[in-house]
């Protein structure tokens, strides 16, 4: 058969496209420089020693692959392409081909002495195979390349009843062909097609002459074709009542000022997942869209909200949820600018960034255990900065939440005040733009500064030490004063043992007998567990971060973003109401007990004073 460039192939199962037709020296005879749609079925990018016959621009992830080309001769068998309407009868009607019987066969189960039989199968076969019943048509990767072969019946006459129609990864050339399937479908809601490579859509008579074929789609699935943003929003012009459109992995890195079309006043969710976007201005294009509701940029490059010269983004009010999660945001200073491209946002998931990350490092309990307190620390900050988000990473905010984190969230800012000087306090609060507001609803935090000293004096090699005695009266589970404070300066260099030694003189008791502990001077907030909840805790049963329960929770979050945000004024008024009954419960005093060990004092406590209580063990 003759062949031409932009032709796709079928090999082993596998679809490629052909890009060269040619000689590649130093050999003789003609070759077929192929683009593999798995790129790890290629060997290189479509050179041979030096030499660059074509480009392979298949993709794998957002990043282009090395190894997605590969030369075959012409005499290789390829496995021949089919009709639309021959894939839906060998799927629906056919019986079970030798391949499938040897794999049926290969999996029977035998109970004891008995082989284990298939019930029910028959009477579902019979039910799909009434095509012209069928309201949802899958058949992605079955080879098809055109409507209807020579001597079928039509596509009307075949399936007139589908609803949602799946032509993914398969032989399709042209949009045109797509048309054809679709023009008699008058009931068609969703088309998925993405896999395919189309050629020169913006050119395609067939799309052209689309008419009504797409004229109530609803739901339109444009992923992994390598489409530019100019040939998605050319065919997106066809799609008058379009509201959900998917264009994830298609390489795509800045989204041009072009006409949206119908989608201005239609399109509520649009996903641009695993792309190659580094900020939110690179999608300033569909700022446009007044309807948007859903924004799903996940696995992408994203660090910033604002490239360098460009003007700020900003969407609809309407947007209700992002998705910016597995990117590249590594500051606050995103989450801060959040609020300003996106005055409507009420649903975040940002989940897995450098900024949030809490990935665990081997199998070390520890590790496992710090990353978690990193992560509800990561919560709470993230809370405390946005206050308008009702549901962060598929968790909903209760107002007692919002209150916690907020005032974590200004414990976080005073100790990272404390750690500069005055002078340069201005600067630190620029990074807290809700600082101020905070301070209105909750108080001003103390910021208590440690005077600096020289560290070249004996006097930074000391540390001043507030040393007093209890113990637990039977009676009552408060500790008891015994005898005065004992302060005294302590050398930094003095381990745990050498501490216990000389208290154990001081106060005429074993040293071993005694326990120590570092009275920070800190508060914590104290998550609050009804009783379910604490029984949930105290059995181990946390919710995993599973990629298959995140799947199910991201549709879910994104259905919840769906609803109505008229609950909001109620949901405010509630959280004013419960946010000051809220502010000083729950909160505990941070302390850390000194365990007996060679670590010197000057590593187990901060700054130059401390408080360090004495109990009897």
């Amino acid at each position: 058969m003759p062949f031409y460039i932009g032709q796709r192939l079928c090999y082993d199962g596998a679809l490629c496209t052909v890009r060269y037709i040619g000689r590649v020296e130093p050999t003789t005879g003609e070759w077929l420089g192929v683009e593999w749609d798995d790129p790890t079925r290629g060997r290189h990018s479509g050179h041979h020693k030096e030499k660059q016959y074509f480009t392979a621009a298949a993709t794998t992830g957002v990043s282009n692959s090395p190894t997605a080309g590969s030369f075959v001769r012409p005499s290789r068998p390829a496995k021949p392409a089919q009709s639309f309407i021959s894939a839906v009868l060998d799927k629906y009607t056919s019986e079970v081909d030798p391949e499938t019987q040897a794999i049926r066969a290969a999996k029977q189960i035998r109970i004891g002495t008995k082989m284990a039989e298939e019930v029910g199968f028959d009477k579902i076969r019979r039910q799909l195979a009434k095509v012209d019943q069928l309201k949802i048509v899958i058949v992605d990767s079955y080879r098809v390349a055109f409507a209807v072969a020579e001597g079928e019946k039509s596509v009307k006459e075949m399936v007139p009843s589908i609803q949602e129609l799946d032509v993914s990864r398969n032989m399709l050339e042209s949009v045109g062909v797509v048309v054809d399937i679709c023009k008699d479908l008058a009931h068609l809601k969703s088309l998925r097609m993405g896999g395919n490579r189309f050629r020169d859509a913006m050119a395609d008579p067939g799309l052209r002459n689309a008419g009504s074929a797409f004229a109530h789609v609803k739901e339109l699935a444009l992923n992994e074709s390598m489409m530019s943003w100019e040939e998605i929003t050319c065919i997106t012009a066809h799609f008058p009542e379009l509201t959900n459109l998917n264009c994830s992995t298609n390489q795509l890195s800045i989204l041009p000022y072009l006409p949206l079309g119908s989608l201005v006043d239609t399109l509520t969710s649009l996903q641009l997942e695993l792309n190659q976007f580094t900020a939110i201005s690179d999608l300033s294009a569909v700022t446009e869209l007044k309807v948007l509701r859903n924004l799903h940029l996940k696995g992408n490059y994203i660090s910033t909200v604002t490239k360098p010269n460009a003007p700020v983004p900003l969407f609809s009010e309407s947007l209700y949820y992002l998705d910016v999660s597995y990117n590249n945001i590594s500051s606050w200073d995103f989450v801060d600018s959040l609020l300003e491209s996106f005055p409507g946002l009420m649903s975040l998931r940002i989940a897995h960034n450098p900024v949030y990350d809490t990935t665990t490092m081997g199998d070390n309990p520890a590790k496992a255990q710090q990353n978690r307190i990193v992560s509800e620390e990561s919560h709470m900050i993230t809370i405390g900065r946005l206050p308008q988000i009702k549901i962060l990473n598929f968790v909903s905010i209760t107002a007692d939440d919002r209150a916690n984190a907020e005032l974590f969230y200004l414990s976080r800012i005073a100790r990272e005040l404390a750690a500069v000087g005055k002078e340069e306090e201005e600067t630190a609060l620029k990074h807290h733009p809700r600082y101020q507001m905070l301070c209105e609803i909750y108080g001003a935090p103390e910021v208590t500064r440690q005077n600096k000293v020289n560290p070249d004096f004996l006097e930074a090699r000391l540390i001043k030490v507030t040393f007093y005695l209890v113990q637990h009266n039977e009676q009552s589970q408060n500790p008891q004063d015994v005898g005065e404070e004992y302060v005294r300066l302590v050398p930094k260099s003095f381990d745990i043992y050498a501490v216990k030694g000389f208290l154990g003189r001081h106060f005429g008791i074993a040293p071993m007998q005694l326990r120590l502990i570092w009275e920070t001077g800190e508060w914590d907030p104290v998550a609050a567990l009804d009783e379910a909840d604490e029984t949930a805790v105290l059995d181990g049963d946390y919710s995993s971060d599973e990629e298959e329960a995140e799947a199910e929770r991201e549709r879910e979050g994104a259905l919840r973003s769906e609803e109505p945000s008229k609950q909001h004024g109620e949901s405010k008024k509630k959280m004013e109401k419960d946010s000051e009954a809220s502010k000083m419960r729950r909160w505990i005093k941070r302390q850390v007990e000194l365990n007996d060990s060679t670590r010197q004092l000057g590593f187990c406590v901060d700054g130059m004073e401390a408080r360090i209580r004495v109990e009897m063990k």
